[in-house]
């Protein structure tokens, strides 16, 4: 009913069924004793935690909840840190092997067109669009990559091959601009998680802090 359903007898019966159906379930695993081999109580034991600390966190956020001035402070400060940093606009074409990344840059040598080339890229979602990763920060990227392309000139490429954890990137460099903010509104739901998870992290310290461990 809380979804939209209307309230009808066929509804109350097929819950009805539905709840018995369970309960004979939950009886008969009873009457097999399942409930006291060691792998199913472990894990009745772990179920158990979740829904307590489930309903830790709600009730700890409920009692203090982020508010819009918090919000909206969080969004200042992080809004300020990013004065004057850049964003690149960037292609890649990635490969397996540096082999193949360094016929890639002999073909760039020789004139080859960089989308033409991209298309054997192994990035399906930029090979597509002849390598292009749209506007991005640097910290988008993994720190190799991130390095080598900062380095570049507008329309450059790597001359070398670039690896990271996901095989060979040739990078070229498309254009560069000044980082924009993005409006509070399109972030306030991630800062607003964000800053639930600082007060979750502050609670577990705050507890840990109290307790005996031995």
């Amino acid at each position: 009913v809380a979804q939209g359903r209307p309230d009808t007898p066929e509804l109350r019966n097929i819950v009805r069924e539905e709840l018995i159906a369970r309960e004979l379930f939950v009886q008969e695993a009873q009457s097999r004793k399942l409930a006291s081999d060691p792998e199913i109580e472990s894990r009745l034991i772990r179920a158990r935690q979740d829904i307590l600390i489930s309903a830790l966190i709600r009730s700890e956020l409920i009692a203090n909840p982020v508010t819009d001035e918090q919000i909206k402070s969080e969004y200042d400060r992080v809004s300020k840190e990013q004065q004057g940093a850049k964003e690149y606009r960037a292609s890649h074409i990635l490969v397996e092997t540096e082999e193949a990344a360094k016929k890639i840059i002999a073909e760039l040598d020789k004139g080859g067109d960089f989308a033409i080339l991209a298309k054997q890229s192994e990035d399906p979602g930029s090979a597509s669009k002849g390598g292009d990763l749209d506007w991005n920060t640097p910290g988008t990227f993994a720190p190799e990559f991130s390095e080598a392309m900062t380095a570049l000139d507008k329309g450059a490429y790597t001359k070398t091959p670039v690896k990271t954890q996901f095989g060979y990137h040739v990078i070229k460099l498309t254009d560069t601009r000044q980082a924009q903010p993005a409006s509070m509104d399109s972030v306030k739901p991630q800062i607003k998680q964000q800053l639930e998870r600082n007060r979750v992290t502050e609670l577990q310290k705050t507890l840990r802090a109290k307790a005996k461990i031995e």
